[in-house]
């Protein structure tokens, strides 16, 4: 993504890859529209 989000833009769709080899569609995966996504590129 190469540009921010405005209010009232909808979310992108991103397919993430999951620790344990499966996968996640946002926002389509998601049970609640009102969800907060927290990105943690982990230990490096």
């Amino acid at each position: 993504m190469n540009q921010k989000l405005d209010p009232g833009n909808l979310f992108p769709d991103l397919s993430l890859s999951l620790v344990g080899g499966e996968s996640m569609n946002l926002p389509g995966d998601l049970s609640n529209p009102m969800t907060l996504a927290l990105f943690y590129r982990g230990h490096w």
